[in-house]
This record gives C-alpha cells, sequence and structure tokens, in this order.
C-alpha cells in the first residue's frame, strides 16, 4: 500500500530554555515538541536542505558524536529528551528551531529562503551560492552566541553562570546558549534578514544595526505564541490580559540571570529590579531621540510592536469578555473556565500570528540601504494594505499610534495617516517615454517569472536569479536598465540613484557601461491573505549605488579621483527598492533613500543629496563612536564592512 511521507518530523525540545524546567509553577509547560518540516533526506549531523549544525568544540578541539535523527528509536520517541549535558539533544534543539523560524519567514514572505551569498574577489563570478547555514552549538566558551556573516555560521557559546541572585541560578553551573528557543531564532533571524538585505549590517544611521536586533526579537517573542501549552498556561495565569508580566513577553530568561541581570535578556513589557518586583514599561517618546546604542534602540522598536499586538488582541476578545462577565467587563475572581481559556489562546494566537507576519512581509517594502524605524512603519502599513484592503480589525491603526506613543515618525510624510504612510503607486507623474521603458524591463520581468515560477530547488532558484541580473546570452536586468534609463532623469527621480552616463562628478564608481550600481535580491513573491482572496503576485528586486564624499572645513565635495580616495573620504549607500505588479503589469512602488534631490531633478538640475550626507556623516564621524562598546571601537573599520563581525561585537555581553 502507497505511504505518503510526513508532512513535519515531531522533535522534543525547551519552550524557552532549561531554567523553566527546574521550576515547579513551569515544568509543565517548557517541554514541549516541534513540529518540524520533513526533510529527505536528512542526514546525521543533522544536516538538511537549509542547515548544517556542525558540533566541534575548539576550546577541547573536540568534536561531538552527531545525532541521527532518522534513527528508529529517536523517530518513535519524538526525538531525544531534553537534556543540558547530551550535546546530542543540543543539535537536535538547534535544528528543531531553526527549522521551525525558516518555516514561518517561508509563510510569510511567500517564497524560499536563500541564504546571503559568498562575496567573490573574482568580479565575473562575484558571489557564490551558500546552500546551509551552518550552526556551531558549542563554538564558544564565552558568554556570546552570533550570526557570523563572514563565515554563514552561528556560533553558539556556553559559560559559567554569575547570578546576582543565587536563589535563582546555582553560581558555576554552565548555561548554553545552544538550549535557548530565543537565542536560537534571534540569531537565525539576523541570518535570514543578512540574506534580505545585506546592507542592514552597515551603521549607516542609530536605527539600522538597531532594526536588526529588535527585528530578531520580536521573531524570537511571537514564536512563543505557537507554543500551544505554553499560551493556555499564561492566559490562565493572567485571565487573559496579556499586559501583566508573562513569559510570553521576555527574552532569555535564563541567560540574562546567569550574567547578572534581573529578569530576562530584553523584555518587551517591563523589567523587574533587584528586589525581584515587576514594573511595566511606559512609552515615553524621548527614548527614541536619546538612545542610540543597538539594543536600547531596538528595545523601542520591540515594545512598540508588542503593544500593537496588545490592542489587536484586546479588540479581537472584547466580546468574549463581555459575554463571561455578564456584560460588565470584568471577570469574576477565581480561575477561568477551560472553554474561555482555550478561546482567548486562539485568539492571542491568530492574532500574534497575524503580527508576526505583518512584521516580516514588511521587509519587501523597505529600502535596500539605510533603514530607519520610520520606513519600517511605512513597509508594515503599505504591505499590510496589499494583503488585506480592509482592515476590520484596524491592525494598522494599532502599529501607527504605537509608534507615535514612541515618538517614531517617518520622513516625508505631511500627516501620520493610513494614507500618508502608504506608499503611492508611481505611475501618475511619470510621462510616456519612461512608462514605454518600464514597460519593456517589465517584460523581461514576466520572462523570469515563466522561468522560474514552478522552481522549488533553491540553487536552481538562486542561479536563475543570477543569470537574470547579469544576462546569459541576452542582455541581463542590469545592463537593460542602464541602457535604458541611462538619460531619464524621471528614473533617476523615481530612484534617487545616477544613471546618466555622461555623470563624471558624483562621486559614483564608473564602469565603461556608465554608473556603477548592483541589482540585489531579485525575487518572485506569490502571497495570499489571511481571508484567503486573491494571490498577490509580485516581483521586487533592489538597486544600490555606492558613492565617495570628502568633507573639508564643513563643506563637501567629490574626489577628484575615486579610485584612490583620500583618507578623509566616507561612503554614502543610495538605495531603491523596486515592486512590480505581475497582474497590472505595472511598476508599482519604488521605495528609495536617495543620493540625488529628488526635487531638483524637475528642473533638469542633478544635485546631490546633501541633506542625506550631511546626516550620515555627523552619524559616522560624532553619534557611532559613543554609540559602540569598547570592543566596537576596538574593531574599528570590521563593524562598517561586510566582511566584518557586526553580530558578535553586539552580543558580546
Amino acid at each position: 500500500m502507497f505511504q505518503e511521507k510526513p508532512t513535519h518530523r515531531r522533535l522534543r525540545g525547551y519552550a524557552f530554555d532549561p531554567s523553566l524546567s527546574k521550576k515547579i509553577d513551569t515544568v509543565d509547560i517548557n517541554n514541549i515538541v516541534y513540529k518540524v518540516p520533513w526533510e529527505e533526506p536528512l542526514e546525521v549531523g543533522p544536516v538538511g536542505e537549509y542547515v548544517e549544525v556542525m558540533d566541534y568544540d575548539p576550546t577541547i578541539e573536540k568534536f561531538y558524536s552527531p545525532v541521527d535523527l532518522n534513527d528508529k528509536y529517536i523517530l518513535a520517541s519524538d526525538g531525544l529528551s531534553p537534556s543540558e549535558s547530551n550535546p546530542q539533544f543540543h543539535q537536535q534543539m538547534t535544528y528543531a528551531v531553526a527549522m521551525v523560524t525558516i518555516q514561518n519567514f517561508e509563510k510569510a514572505l511567500g517564497r524560499k529562503i536563500i541564504w546571503a551569498p559568498r562575496l567573490l574577489e573574482d568580479r565575473n563570478k562575484y558571489e557564490d551560492y551558500v546552500q546551509r547555514l551552518r550552526i556551531y552549538p558549542h563554538a564558544l566558551r564565552e558568554a556570546n552566541a552570533y550570526y557570523s556573516p563572514l563565515k554563514k555560521a552561528i556560533l553558539c557559546g556556553y559559560f559559567s553562570a554569575s547570578p546576582a541572585d543565587k536563589s535563582r541560578q546555582m553560581p558555576g553551573s554552565l548555561v548554553f546558549t545552544c538550549l535557548s528557543h530565543d537565542i536560537i531564532a534571534h540569531e537565525v533571524t539576523h541570518a535570514i534578514l543578512d540574506g534580505l538585505h545585506r546592507y542592514y549590517n552597515h551603521p549607516t544611521n542609530p536605527d539600522v544595526l538597531a532594526f536588526h536586533e529588535a527585528f530578531a526579537d520580536l521573531v524570537a517573542l511571537f514564536q512563543h505564541f505557537t507554543f500551544p501549552d505554553v499560551l493556555k498556561h499564561q492566559i490562565a495565569k493572567t485571565k487573559g490580559e496579556l499586559g501583566k508580566q508573562n513569559l510570553l513577553g521576555q527574552l532569555a530568561q535564563q541567560f540574562g540571570t546567569a550574567i547578572g541581570r534581573y529578569g530576562s535578556l530584553r523584555d518587551a513589557l517591563g523589567s523587574e529590579d533587584e528586589k525581584g518586583e515587576w514594573t511595566p514599561a511606559k512609552p515615553n517618546p524621548y527614548d527614541y531621540d536619546k538612545h542610540t546604542e543597538p539594543h536600547k534602540r531596538g528595545s523601542i522598536l520591540v515594545a512598540a510592536v508588542f503593544e500593537a499586538f496588545l490592542a489587536i488582541y484586546k479588540r479581537r476578545i472584547q466580546d468574549l469578555l463581555q459575554i463571561a462577565s455578564g456584560g460588565t467587563g470584568i471577570l469574576p475572581k477565581g480561575e477561568l473556565h477551560p472553554d474561555l481559556v482555550n478561546r482567548l489562546a486562539r485568539e492571542a494566537s491568530k492574532t500574534a500570528a497575524h503580527v508576526l507576519r505583518m512584521c516580516i512581509r514588511a521587509i519587501d517594502y523597505c529600502p535596500p540601504v539605510d533603514i530607519t524605524f520610520g520606513d519600517y512603519l511605512r513597509g508594515i502599513i503599505t504591505a499590510d494594505s496589499d494583503m488585506v484592503p480592509e482592515d476590520t480589525h484596524h491592525y494598522r491603526l494599532a502599529f501607527i499610534n504605537a509608534f507615535r506613543q514612541r515618538g517614531i515618525y517617518p520622513e516625508g510624510i505631511k500627516t501620520l495617516s493610513e494614507e500618508s504612510l502608504r506608499y503611492q503607486h508611481p505611475s501618475a507623474g511619470l510621462d510616456s517615454k519612461t512608462k514605454a521603458l518600464l514597460e519593456i524591463i517589465t517584460d523581461f520581468l514576466k520572462d523570469y517569472r515563466n522561468a522560474i515560477m514552478y522552481e522549488t530547488d533553491r540553487e536552481k532558484i538562486f542561479n536563475i536569479s543570477k543569470d537574470h541580473i547579469a544576462g546569459r546570452g541576452v542582455l541581463g536586468l542590469h545592463d537593460r536598465i542602464g541602457m535604458k534609463f541611462k538619460d531619464s532623469p524621471q528614473f533617476e527621480k523615481l530612484t534617487g540613484l545616477v544613471f546618466n552616463h555622461q555623470c563624471q562628478d558624483f562621486g559614483i564608481w564608473m564602469t565603461h557601461n556608465g554608473p556603477s550600481y548592483q541589482i540585489q535580491n531579485l525575487r518572485l513573491v506569490s502571497r495570499v491573505g489571511p481571508d484567503g482572496g486573491d494571490p498577490i503576485n509580485q516581483i521586487v528586486f533592489g538597486l544600490v549605488q555606492r558613492m565617495r564624499v570628502v568633507r573639508k572645513n564643513g563643506k563637501y565635495r567629490i574626489p577628484d579621483d575615486i579610485s584612490k580616495p583620500p583618507k578623509k573620504s566616507f561612503e554614502v549607500l543610495g538605495g531603491c527598492t523596486l515592486i512590480f505588479d505581475l497582474d497590472k503589469i505595472d511598476l508599482k512602488y519604488a521605495i528609495s533613500k536617495p543620493l540625488l534631490q529628488p526635487e531638483k531633478l524637475d528642473t533638469g538640475a542633478r544635485e546631490l543629496n546633501f541633506d542625506r550626507i550631511e546626516k550620515h556623516y555627523i552619524y559616522e564621524t560624532e553619534v557611532l563612536p559613543f554609540s559602540l562598546t569598547e570592543a566596537a571601537r576596538y574593531f574599528g573599520n570590521g563593524f562598517k564592512n561586510n566582511f566584518g563581525e557586526p553580530f558578535s561585537i553586539m552580543h558580546n555581553r
């Protein structure tokens, strides 16, 4: 008889980390079973399509025996039992959390996850496909865990605990970061975001690295709501009021306690003082202007998104509370009825899933460089408007209010309304010539769609996309854009980038084909909204351009020879995300961080965007040195290039 292969593999693990399995009130909810997408083949390690667990400990120069998750006894037992002392369980735990995180991204983005390519010195090849993200469960003997853009790997540390309160944890006990759901989900998110936007590692303004940290925290935090038993337990404990202290809004409890902090490493709802008393966090609109350190600044974004979630959740359960309280809205004393707990948990889980997907989808609607929290809000609003035109539960208003209360306002808008925040269709201001040129590009993108739409192999997707950018036997997307728009002020106004082949004085790297620029992350997107309506079919890609500038006597100028720039020159990044609607066959959005002054192009004048240059210079020379740790200052430029280790520095406690 024919037997279909399973859709998922069941693997035991910790919902949070081992510390909660040592407490009487959380032991029953911390040991859970992860439903991991079934991979075939899955080699010992485990080694699958996306992830390779390599368990080598360089501090003792030892390879630990890799786990075989296809062993019949392990399969029958839903994986190995949770254990702090068993390296094979450590391997299982990291694999399970990584695969669940990847699955959540693929559902939200509507496509396969592809890791950041390995950049090559050979400019003809430029970049190499990376099939698997490596995870090293025991790579460091220190209180650190980080994603390495250089190694395309996650390195997990372990260390001896030094708690401030001995009653919370045994001093000197070993703490393994690879056993924390939050830490693994956080680092995998860093890796995924690096594959989506590689220049988000470049700290061009205070929000860039803070966004990386906050986004990774948000993914880990909202994955808590996918654990049914944990969710029901916390709903019952708080009587449905998730704004109170609870496990769901905390991150990395064991790690935070072990390094001498009270409460979790980062907490979206509030924090505990040295007496163990928990105080809810209150929005302060001035914190955003005050904090520049990536974790502190990132926590503002985490709090804003979590508050938006709480507002949406409260609206969704209003009718349930009215029924349960006899119309008063005040629940009676005592425990909630199990049926009410189940219904509240269902609404909380559904809301968290929606919010998480909103947060992930927004990434496609952000500029490829120099992201700010305001850009991200606009991305959330625009992406959700595309996916769910009728916002009956006022999700978007909840986000707008939460950002406003923390003083986060996007640049370039006149009002903080949904209409103003949503990016507008650019075609209204284009002349017939530019529209005709865009149609030529759209026709080429239709050929790309036809070549890739049924492809499921990730390496083939990468190579097909790469070939369509570079061109193999035919003119590729890169050269088509350069040739078609080489004398189009309207396209330059649309993107904010330089395409005029006669421009030699803008500090842009020039090639024999004209101004240099990159096309990044050409990707086909197919998504279906939560109501199961018409699918959204789009092609998205980013244009990135680099410019050299010298500042002297308070003024900016272009180096005489950018191939030999002065030591005091600095680089400014410009970029634009282009989103093409394949159903209507037109350019839907152009989301730009311009190098040129768009309003000057109306008069035919090409002038640099000195406002952005000034902000970049001030941040790089005045703000950045004081917002980094001593380690970051020590490593210097390693923090500001694609081959450095920014997350190692930021995560070093």
